[in-house]
């Protein structure tokens, strides 16, 4: 067994059962302890929540609220009710106008900032690197024998991904709502409607808004892990997952192409901002969740079609 194999067993401390070979010579028949999977999901998680690259990550995304909440305190400190001191709505993500007025609304900017971009490059990072960063580390094969199984392993990955999506998603929101009500007044919430709702009621908005953005990145968590199938370097399956990233982003922004733009995974990210209207606007909520169970669907069968069928070589 090379370093990296010992390594990446003593680190995940997995639970392996042993395969059961009735005759000597005979293909073995695998036996995997009931509580493999489980184990198998704590190893994914520990490893890659204990990267550097994984909290260089978090800790950039826990920035981001610091400098708008820092941004906005320092063009409001005139005594101006709005960042620009004009007294107006201000430019800049939702919400930002009103950050000045109540720190939660801090929440709710942060994520809309770090959600076309931020958010999305770091699942795509984590995704890319889920089976491709395993392959160019020499522990796949290892994985495999040990016995996970392809599929197993696979929905293993991808459930280790959708955890760092929620677990970024509520890196910012927590950062922001310290940030915040350190910087702030706190207090009841005027809605995009006009209507005033309670600082509890709008604690849950919150928690139900970062929750939402977490869904939002299904698909590319989906999308990445594709493309991790498609390749044994790391480097590579990350940089083409920001890559198509960053162009359908733009593909977004292209008035011409209107009719295919209901399509694209980001086409319906930030209408977690209907959350905020009361009555609450379901519409592009529900066609949001929608698409990236789509996406997800489509391009995690594309990725267990491509994985068990794949020639495993490292």
């Amino acid at each position: 067994m090379s370093r990296a194999e010992t390594s990446r067993a003593e680190t995940g401390n997995v639970p392996v059962a042993r395969a059961e070979t009735p005759d000597a010579g005979v293909g073995a028949v695998r036996t995997p302890s009931p509580l493999w999977s489980l184990g198998l999901l704590r190893s994914e998680l520990l490893i890659t929540f204990r990267r550097w690259r994984t909290l260089a990550l978090l800790g950039v995304l826990a920035a981001v609220p610091v400098l708008v909440g820092i941004a906005v305190k320092i063009e409001t400190s005139d005594g101006s009710s709005s960042p620009g001191g004009g007294g107006g709505g201000g430019e800049g993500p939702a919400f930002i106008a009103q950050i000045s007025n109540n720190g939660l609304f801090l929440v709710f900017t942060a994520l809309a900032a770090t959600l076309p971009f931020f958010l999305p490059m770091a699942v795509g990072v984590v995704a890319g690197d889920a089976i491709a960063g395993e392959s160019s580390a020499g522990t796949l094969r290892y994985l495999l024998v040990a016995p996970a199984g392809r599929t197993r392993l696979l929905l293993t990955k991808y459930a280790t991904v959708i955890a760092f999506c929620l677990a970024a998603t509520l890196v910012v929101a927590v950062s922001a709502l310290a940030v915040g009500a350190l910087l702030f007044p706190l207090g009841d919430l005027v809605t995009i409607s006009g209507t005033r709702i309670g600082y509890a009621e709008g604690l849950g908005r919150a928690l139900l808004i970062a929750l939402v953005v977490a869904a939002s990145l299904v698909g590319v968590a989906a999308l990445g892990l594709f493309v991790s199938t498609l390749t044994g370097s790391g480097i590579a399956a990350m940089a083409t997952t920001v890559g198509l990233l960053i162009t359908v982003q733009i593909l977004d922004q292209i008035p011409q192409l209107h009719a295919l733009q209901p399509y694209f995974f980001s086409h319906y990210w930030l209408s977690f901002a209907d959350l905020m209207r009361e009555p609450v606007y379901w519409d592009d909520l529900v066609k949001n969740l929608g698409l990236q169970a789509l996406y997800a669907a489509v391009f995690g069968s594309a990725a267990w079609a491509r994985f068990t069928s794949k020639d495993i070589t490292a």
